[in-house]
């Protein structure tokens, strides 16, 4: 049986939790990290040293890093699989790198300290809207025209992304409007698979 460790309110499970519906690879949820834990116990840590989530585990096989965990999905999966053309993958790779190194990382003081924090810090939190505009900004330029991340039809690019931008306009603070990100997110939000992955508050 296919298990998934993890919590959907983690963005990086989301993903994760976003493609296996996708790809229609049914799974075992298994609540870990935050208040459930977990992610210390030194049989968890046998299977992801880093104690972190996601971590997928099937037949034997174990994976963690969430884009990784799309990557891998995407290529057993007919229904999320890339084209053969090596430039159009190149484009895949590079906005799920830019999910993880820019985006997502910018906003995560803002994250932290609006949910997490009894006293948050302003300047922190400011310093991270701030940098998240930035890239926020460079989402919505990229999306003008466009109904999905790379190419005609949805793929990982999109979950990697949409999960990012769904922890962004879920922010308790004010933001610029986005009209292209915004309409690309309202489209790919209202799959199925969407709903069920980001269905948990945010927080």
């Amino acid at each position: 049986m296919r298990k998934l460790w993890g919590r959907l309110n983690s963005v990086n499970v989301q993903k994760a939790a976003w493609a296996l519906d996708e790809a229609g690879l049914a799974f075992e949820a298994i609540p870990a990290g935050g208040a459930h834990g977990v992610v210390h116990d030194p049989a968890y840590r046998a299977l992801n040293p880093n104690g972190l989530v996601p971590t997928l585990e099937e037949d034997g096989f174990v994976l963690w890093e969430s884009n990784a965990i799309l990557r891998y999905v995407a290529r057993i999966s007919p229904a999320l699989s890339p084209p053969e053309d090596p430039r159009t993958r190149a484009l895949i790779d590079q906005w799920l790198d830019w999910q993880a190194t820019s985006f997502t990382p910018a906003m995560r003081d803002a994250f932290w300290q609006l949910f997490r924090s009894p006293e948050p810090d302003r300047a922190l939190v400011n310093a991270s809207l701030a940098a998240s505009e930035t890239h926020a900004a460079t989402l919505d330029r990229y999306l003008a025209g466009r109904d999905y991340a790379v190419g005609d039809r949805f793929g990982i690019a999109d979950i990697a992304l949409g999960c990012a931008a769904h922890r962004w306009l879920h922010l308790p603070a004010e933001r610029v409007e986005r009209p292209n990100l915004r309409r690309w997110y309202e489209r790919i939000a209202a799959r199925p698979g969407a709903a069920r992955a980001l269905g948990e508050p945010v927080g």
